[in-house]
């Protein structure tokens, strides 16, 4: 695709075109690891036209980071307002939340941009907005779902095992070795199939 042609998308489907492709290539390859170039490429675009769109590959990354939070802070929300609204018992928010996050493996690169950035508390620019992004994720789950702070952190922790294992392409060597197949159906539950699929998708 041209910048030519890109120039006749409205800004905020351009924008979003090449965040998704950001935001797949820094969770594969890291902060250090990605190029604008590798990113262009993904999006379809030139290079010039990404660093004219945001700039630094900093900003490129907060961005991504941007919107990594705020979709998987919409997913919870909903989550949470749903739950709310039919008055559904008060242990199952867990089992709903533990679904939406799942879900949003459907844009992989969610969930290991995420990754990525918690890894960067060193970066004093990008370390500090995965700090806040964090710790608004737990205020949302301690205030608005009611998690005891235990709760909260053992959420937490299931969700970062499961960034990890996407992140070590785990998913991709499902039933070739026993302890592999064990830990991810543990981990996934009802859900592996999807994984499985998605993963597969990804591969082709």
């Amino acid at each position: 695709m041209s910048d030519k042609n890109n120039e006749r998308i409205p800004a905020g489907e351009r924008r979003e075109q090449i965040l998704g492709a950001a935001s797949l290539v820094f969770g594969e390859r890291g902060y250090f690891g990605a190029t604008t170039d590798q990113i262009a490429k993904a999006a379809g675009i030139s290079q010039p036209y990404v660093v004219r769109m945001f700039g630094t590959k900093e900003n490129l990354f907060v961005e991504v980071l941007g919107r990594a939070l705020d979709k998987l802070l919409e997913s919870f929300t909903e989550t949470i307002d749903g739950w709310k609204g039919t008055g559904s018992p008060p242990d199952t928010i867990g089992r709903l939340l533990g679904t939406a996050y799942v879900n949003l493996i459907e844009d992989r690169g969610i969930l290991l941009s995420l990754m990525q950035a918690f890894s960067m508390g060193h970066d004093p620019v990008i370390g500090a907005r995965a700090r806040d992004g964090f710790i608004t994720i737990y205020r949302l789950l301690r205030d608005e779902a009611g998690f005891e702070p235990e709760a909260v952190r053992t959420f937490l922790a299931e969700g970062m095992l499961l960034n990890t294992l996407l992140g070590l392409r785990l998913p991709e060597f499902y039933g070739l070795d026993e302890a592999t197949t064990e830990l991810l159906e543990c981990t996934f539950q009802t859900k592996l199939q999807l994984v499985l699929d998605i993963v597969g998708e990804k591969s082709a």
